[in-house]
């Protein structure tokens, strides 16, 4: 049946990388790295490198899969479990999209693998403690200091940043870090002492 459906509608190659995925082949591949592009450093937690990785993230972000959720947020969820990050209040806080690329998307990938996550773990998920103030340009085809000028200003905190929290500020890939900078400083500024910024993949 399955076969006779992808000869009506030729499966995307991603989504055929993501079906002999299993949960334990994926949660395999977890290597979390420190990633100096950001101060304080991120941890990037999976190889982009690697083609299920970059399937599950591309079906994660243009098709809102659900298999492709359910494995980032799986990862995410076993990282964290060992993580000290999680021994102080944590908060996990995803990047937000504009609005007008909220509305044409249907939803933040991002968001929707920590919604997963912090439900499995019992951690609080805040989405509005972070807002993006303007649609930026496509990070995509910008060098490193057209990026991170590209990101300047694009966050605000919505309220004061409490001192006793542990602010988990999450994106999906990081490049040059341009994006989680800008949230981090966001945070710092809002008063935040203690911020963790984590990416899916690098």
């Amino acid at each position: 049946m399955l076969r006779f459906l992808d000869f009506l509608f030729p499966p995307r190659s991603d989504e055929l990388a993501l079906r002999g995925v299993s949960d334990d082949d994926f949660l395999a591949l977890l290597s979390p790295r420190l990633v100096g592009e950001t101060n304080p450093e991120t941890v990037a937690l999976l190889p982009f490198r690697d083609a299920r990785v970059r399937a599950a993230i591309h079906e994660a972000k243009y098709r809102g899969s659900e298999r492709a959720f359910a494995l980032l947020a799986a990862a995410l969820a076993e990282y964290l479990r060992e993580a000290d990050e999680t021994s102080r209040k944590p908060v996990i806080v995803p990047v937000p999209l504009s609005a007008a690329r909220r509305k044409e998307r249907g939803f933040n990938q991002v968001e929707e693998v920590a919604k997963r996550a912090a439900k499995e773990l019992s951690i609080p998920l805040k989405t509005t403690l972070l807002i993006r103030t303007r649609d930026t340009a496509s990070q995509v085809s910008l060098p490193r200091r057209e990026r991170i000028e590209n990101m300047r200003g694009a966050f605000r905190a919505t309220r004061r940043a409490d001192p006793a929290y542990t602010y988990i500020v999450l994106d999906d890939v990081i490049t040059t870090g341009a994006t989680l900078q800008a949230a981090i400083i966001t945070f710092q500024e809002a008063g935040a002492t203690h911020v963790i910024s984590l990416a899916l993949a690098h």
